[in-house]
């Protein structure tokens, strides 16, 4: 008779322990299924933060050029980057802010012709000030890429209050020189927490006189000679620094830049999401080892329950290799459908695990700035056709491990010595 055919009535005449088989399978392919998920989830959580929270790198050079901070900012490994071009402007139709403090000499009244600093930025939520929480903008949007060409500026509250400014106002700014003059439309309002200086203090030197426009609004203000004072890059994690570093050399000439990376919000976050993931396969090949071990004793029980089985089949004519067989098509036969009922429970315990692990990730210290670009979206686990093909594999090799090992006595076990063991 075919093995395997004699395997499918073996397990209809002993129902209660292929019943009980198929419960030990399932209990252990819903804990692999969980290992897996909390694995995968940690993967795609750690991919997300990468990519929201990222690496923040500073690049400053003298005579550093918008040009060249958007040739760096073109690599593969740049997520988002911004150059800061600072000018000089003035206003026209509304008033600076002025220290409120004595100009030393006596002299009150301030005639500097650009009280107002301007800074050129591509994306101000780059800057590390609005990233990491310092400065919070309070009415309206900031400065994006999408706002080249655009006559656009973010102002501060203090010299929007002063001059009942909102967003959506136009207000007129003249170049240092009073040969040029841009209309700007207010996107939004910042907040600054820096306080006033309790001394005299030059206006453009003034917390409240700060603005932010597009890059090109910015070099149409300037002198020729503008240059940017600093470039801020966000890569994807701190290893593509190097690379980065590399990369500003080629560009800028080794040694001539000022190179700052700071990952301290990546660490933070990703590091123990990193540490959940090794957990997770950690509990995979735990819980394999585990189960090979549990259910090769159950197989080895059920071979000496079944020795006057395997002799009758021994004396018979039938082959060691197919007895073995038989009990690894039996557990194998367990073990399918135990895959299909864990697909079902796995996202169960795999769902409050990651929650448990992965969204202690999203709290912070209460005395810790948060930073919005560090909020990752909700764990959620799902069940995906590569998880069941891993769970499936796992389980197949399980029985086949758990059944070959100890089916390894059946080869030393002659016909004779069985039927006549009276054990």
């Amino acid at each position: 008779m075919n093995f395997v055919k004699r395997a499918g009535m073996s397990l209809g005449a002993r129902r209660s322990k292929t019943a009980a088989l198929l419960a030990i399978f399932t209990v252990i392919c819903t804990l692999l299924f969980g290992g897996f998920l909390l694995q995968s989830a940690a993967a795609h959580h750690q991919a997300d933060a990468q990519r929201t929270i990222g690496v923040d790198v500073t690049v400053k050079q003298k005579g550093l050029t918008s040009a060249l901070a958007d040739r760096l900012g073109a690599s593969d490994i740049v997520n988002r980057y911004t150059p800061q071009l600072p000018v000089r402007a003035a206003g026209h139709g509304f008033a600076p802010l002025t220290s409120k403090a004595s100009k030393p000499g006596g002299e009150t009244r301030d005639k500097d012709p650009g009280p107002l600093a301007v800074n050129g930025v591509r994306d101000s939520g780059m800057l590390l000030p609005f990233s990491y929480g310092s400065m919070k903008i309070v009415a309206g949007r900031g400065i994006t890429p999408e706002d080249r060409g655009q006559g656009v500026a973010l102002i501060e509250q203090r010299l929007a209050d002063e001059n009942h400014l909102e967003v959506g106002e136009t207000v007129q700014v003249r170049s240092a020189d009073g040969e040029r003059t841009a209309a700007l439309t207010i996107v939004g309002v910042f907040q600054d927490p820096t306080q006033n200086p309790t001394r005299w203090t030059p206006p453009h030197e003034l917390p409240g006189n700060a603005l932010y426009v597009p890059m090109d609004t910015a070099q149409d203000l300037g002198t020729r000679g503008a240059t940017v004072s600093e470039a801020v890059y966000r890569i994807g994690s701190p290893d593509q620094a190097e690379h980065l570093h590399a990369a500003a050399e080629r560009l800028l000439g080794a040694g001539s830049f000022d190179f700052r990376v700071n990952d301290k919000a990546y660490q933070d976050q990703v590091r123990p999401i990193q540490q959940v993931g090794t957990f997770a396969r950690l509990i995979v090949w735990v819980i394999a080892l585990a189960s090979a071990l549990i259910l090769g004793l159950i197989v080895t029980l059920q071979i000496r329950e079944r020795r006057t089985e395997l002799g009758v089949l021994l004396a018979m004519g039938e082959k060691k290799w197919k007895l073995i067989g038989q009990h690894a098509v039996e557990v194998a036969a367990a073990a399918l459908p135990a895959v299909a009922l864990a697909s079902l429970a796995g996202p169960l315990a795999g769902q409050p695990a990651g929650d448990a692990l992965l969204g202690r990730q999203d709290d912070k210290p209460p005395s810790a700035a948060p930073a919005p670009h560090s909020e990752i979206v909700p764990l959620t686990v799902r069940v995906e056709p590569a998880t069941v093909v891993n769970v499936a594999g796992i389980g197949l090799g399980i029985s086949l491990v758990s059944t070959v090992i100890p089916g390894i006595g059946i080869l030393r076990l002659h016909p004779r010595s069985i039927l006549l063991d009276t054990e």
